[in-house]
């Protein structure tokens, strides 16, 4: 079961070369753009604030298969993916209203 966790796990690199991992939850297709949607992994005895990561998916190397991750400025962009993410896991999470 643990190895199944850490199938899951992804490792970047931040705007200050630091190394932070990531839980990768779903991949979402909006408007033919791809986004992944990522939980950062906290540490044991941390508390997270369980707010997620949405990425854009880029493709940087077609033929050897190699993708980067580009952050997000358009909030209206993430607040359809996220929205979209949301439905789809509806029943799996417990989602906290902003209001």
């Amino acid at each position: 079961m643990e190895n199944d966790e850490l199938d899951n796990i992804i490792e970047l690199n931040d705007e200050d070369g630091n190394v932070v991992k990531f839980e990768f939850l779903d991949l979402v297709e909006l408007d033919g753009e791809e986004y992944v949607v990522l939980l950062p992994v906290v540490g044991e005895g941390e508390e997270g604030d369980g707010e997620v990561v949405i990425l854009r998916l880029e493709s940087t190397d077609e033929e050897a298969g190699e993708e980067s991750y580009v952050g997000v400025e358009d909030e209206q962009i993430l607040s359809k993916v996220f929205q979209i993410f949301k439905e789809k896991y509806k029943d799996e999470f417990n989602f906290m209203d902003e209001d």
